[in-house]
């Protein structure tokens, strides 16, 4: 992992204002004001079965709010989009009255402010009754989130998260462009965006003006939300669909193991009237279109108005349609009851193509449902690192100890030669490196155990030390140390006793002290002498990219076959090639199958983005997964920190529905000894995790975020499960309910529907919703007894 936040930017990642510690979030969405509940139970009752047309959205015009020049073209310059100079450029942003995937806005043009920087500046806004704003927005120098405040009619207000991916490393976007113009007008070379995100407004009252966050004026190293354009979204009276998005992707359909079919095209269907759809309706979301079929229509059982489902449609093509076949198509939801409700046409991708070594086709690429739907995995940080196993607890990562031990003055260099003596050399830990008590079906049933859906071990940290059998050094567990495949044991252990678990490999690129190519600007060297001391295992004269890092990512996707590559660093590499080969073999298997890659490959294509030991304040819709140890600061083992310093069940499950609830999964570290036994301390909380799981995993595993809020102060989240067998809303409360329990937020439930507490068995709890759309749930003194940690109470909608 890397050492520190200031590293962070050999991974092209920023740390921003929506940045926040792993430590809970304490972000507060205040009490909304309108009805949402009460006005959803009225239109439920509505037994009308026509269905009524969508209002186009309705652009805002912010020209009188830019204060912002973040666009300029070769010919127009003076642009300043972050403060330090850099802009977006006008040959790929378009100006004026645009469409952008669907939804009309107004964008402004380069040669004067174009775009509005959040200072908590009031827009006024066409008088009327909106289902969403539709923003266009950046953020400069991180991922910008903060609140945004809807004024009523009514003299009311209400209030949602507003989040601005990264211009810089968002990766993709609703307005992409394949540079980024500098300071002095010439062009760099990695892709910048603008992205869409959408913000809730109380649909049941008339909006007149909304409230921008307050973030920061632009400057370097400061986080700033950028608004390009707003449309608002019209409400519509009676039965109403819009579909928001569809495009086609390169995902199987299925658990990823066994297809349903062979592509899947993703719509997000917005149920954007007054009345509830419901299983009487019937509906069906499919694909029309000449060179394929739909094999899998999605089926949509219960959405309450206001609400969105993101919808998996499984295809394959008709005979004689040629994978990677440009077309036009059409998604379609229709209802047994009310006939055609939406479409919406779509250019798609027909078939999945042998993937390149591109951006262009690499980028096609997603993360696959299976992973999606895990949300809980577990990291293992094992190697060399784990005999010294020191640090300062909860101030640095025990695995980085040779490099600490380098530094004068960090803590490690003096530990070391006060421990073992100033000339016992790192690689002197080698042989004491033996995995002597490793037990591989021990810790893959210890996973399972966990609810865990996937692991990744730790193939290669910064050390250089391969826990497999590499035939392209001499620096590996077979020929020194354990003298043992480490990763085939492990492998063959999951394939055998849990195969449900997905299994992972981390690889670091660079290596610290490879002398071919040492990260740290010199081979190995005695820090107390600076005299030289010897790389074990390493054979002289070695192109680093082509002949070892390379060879070794080919030696890792040919020999173990892993369902994730998780990568760190970034740096020098060939990670186009090596995963357009790692996409490709496990697409062309016998039984296909879809894999997965993180962002710290040193190239801009990716499947998700890794925080570690931090998380988001609110929603990311980009797929991400956080990271941390169950230590306070450390992936590997430290020795010196005690047991009541770890993490304890309640933070493990709450920081889980936390990032679940944002859209994010959970890869939670162990740190094995030397000798591969793993602390009582974290067997335990990965078992108390588990046991957490087994009651309430159904509103976890295979669930989505709720797009209208992902919390409400530091006690309640939320998850939605979208399934047509069972679909269900979900509140996670991280406090004892007491005899009550009120949530002041717009909670999709109507009368008739059945609240239930898990683990209180099937028995429905009394509730009610008051005037301004409270839900109150009554909760008997034998419930709360029941549960730990995270209290889970399901909407079950009725059927």
């Amino acid at each position: 992992m890397t050492s520190s936040l200031p590293r962070r930017h050999v991974l092209g990642l920023a740390a921003g204002a929506a940045l926040a510690p792993l430590a809970l979030s304490a972000t507060v969405s205040p009490r909304p004001s309108g009805a949402y509940a009460a006005t959803g139970a009225a239109a439920g009752a509505d037994s009308t079965a026509t269905a009524t047309t969508v209002p186009d959205p309705v652009p805002v015009a912010l020209d009188a709010y830019f204060d912002n020049n973040g666009i300029e073209t070769a010919t127009v310059g003076g642009a300043d989009f972050d403060g330090s100079g850099y802009s977006f450029p006008g040959e790929y942003l378009p100006a004026g009255a645009t469409t952008v995937d669907g939804v009309p806005y107004v964008l402004g043009a380069p040669g004067g402010d174009n775009n509005v920087v959040a200072l908590g500046q009031q827009l006024s806004l066409p008088q009327g009754r909106y289902l969403s704003g539709l923003f266009l927005v950046a953020g400069s120098y991180g991922d910008a989130s903060g609140t945004v405040t809807v004024h009523y009619a009514d003299g009311g207000t209400s209030q949602a998260p507003l989040t601005a991916p990264d211009w810089y490393s968002s990766g993709s976007g609703a307005l992409t462009a394949p540079f980024r113009y500098k300071p002095d007008g010439s062009q760099d070379q990695h892709p910048v965006a603008v992205s869409a995100v959408e913000v809730y407004f109380d649909s049941g009252r008339e909006a007149v003006a909304l409230t921008l966050p307050s973030t920061a004026a632009p400057a370097a190293g400061v986080t700033s939300l950028h608004v390009f354009a707003l449309s608002l979204q019209p409400v519509a009276q009676g039965r109403a669909v819009l579909i928001r998005s569809a495009a086609s992707t390169t995902s199987l359909l299925g658990d990823g193991w066994n297809a349903t079919a062979p592509q899947t095209v993703e719509a997000t269907v917005v149920n954007a009237g007054t009345v509830w759809l419901t299983p009487a309706d019937q509906v069906l979301v499919t694909v029309e279109t000449d060179g394929a079929r739909t094999t899998v229509p999605a089926r949509i059982s219960t959405l309450a108005p206001g609400e969105e489902a993101r919808v998996r449609i499984g295809i394959a093509n008709r005979a004689g349609t040629a994978a990677g076949t440009q077309a036009t198509g059409t998604v379609e939801v229709d209802s047994g009851r009310a006939g055609r409700l939406a479409s919406r046409s779509t250019g798609l991708i027909l078939g999945v193509p042998e993937y390149q070594p591109t951006d262009a086709s690499l980028t096609t690429h997603q993360a696959p449902y299976w992973f999606d739907d895990a949300k809980f995995g577990i990291f293992i940080h094992w190697g060399v690192y784990s005999v010294p196993a020191w640090g300062p607890v909860g101030k640095e990562y025990a695995e980085w100890y040779w490099d600490h031990m380098q530094d004068p003055n960090d803590p490690t260099y003096a530990y070391h030669a006060k421990t073992y003596g100033q000339d016992f050399a790192y690689d002197d830990f080698i042989p004491r490196f033996t995995a002597a008590k490793f037990d591989p079906r021990a810790w893959v049933r210890l996973i399972a155990e966990s609810g865990a859906g996937y692991y990744v071990l730790t193939s290669k940290h910064h050390e250089g030390f391969a826990l497999w059998d590499s035939k392209v050094t001499g620096r590996n567990a077979v020929q020194l140390g354990p003298k043992r495949d480490l990763i085939r044991a492990l492998f063959d252990a999951s394939r055998e006793y849990t195969p449900q678990l997905r299994n992972g490999l981390y690889y670091s690129l660079p290596e610290w002290f490879n002398p071919d190519n040492p990260w740290m600007g010199h081979a190995p060297r005695n820090p107390y002498t600076l005299d030289p001391v010897p790389y074990t295992g390493y054979t002289a004269g070695k192109d680093y990219v082509a002949d070892y890092q390379t060879k070794q990512v080919e030696e890792l996707v040919e020999g173990y076959d892993p369902d994730v590559i998780w990568f760190d660093i970034g740096g020098v590499n060939d990670s186009r090639n090596t995963m357009a080969e790692f996409l490709n073999r496990a697409r062309n298997r016998a039984r296909p199958k879809d894999v997965t890659y993180n962002n710290r490959g040193g190239i801009p294509d990716h499947d998700f983005t890794t925080p570690e030991y931090t998380t988001y304040g609110n929603t990311v819709v980009a797929k991400w997964e956080a990271s941390r140890g169950l230590d306070p600061f450390s992936y590997g083992y430290n020795s010196a920190t005690p047991d009541a310093s770890y993490m304890t069940a309640e933070a493990v499950v709450q920081t889980l529905v936390d990032i679940v609830s944002k859209n994010g999964n959970f890869l939670l570290d162990i740190g094995p000894r030397a000798d591969g036994t793993i602390a009582d301390v974290m067997q335990q909380r990965l078992r108390e995790t588990g046991a957490w799981l087994a009651v309430n995993g159904e509103a976890i595993h295979g669930t989505t975020y709720w797009t209208r809020m992902a919390q409400l102060g530091d006690a309640l989240r939320f998850t939605v499960r979208q399934t047509a067998e069972d679909p269900a809303f979900y509140i996670h409360s991280f406090e004892r309910p007491g005899s009550t329990l009120v949530v002041e937020a717009p909670v999709p439930i109507r009368s008739g529907d059945r609240v239930t507490l898990l683990g209180y068995g099937d028995r429905p709890l009394d509730w009610s919703v008051d005037s301004a759309g409270s839900l109150t749930v009554q909760v008997p003194k034998a419930a709360r007894a029941t549960g730990r940690y995270a209290w889970v109470f399901k909407i079950a909608w009725q059927r």
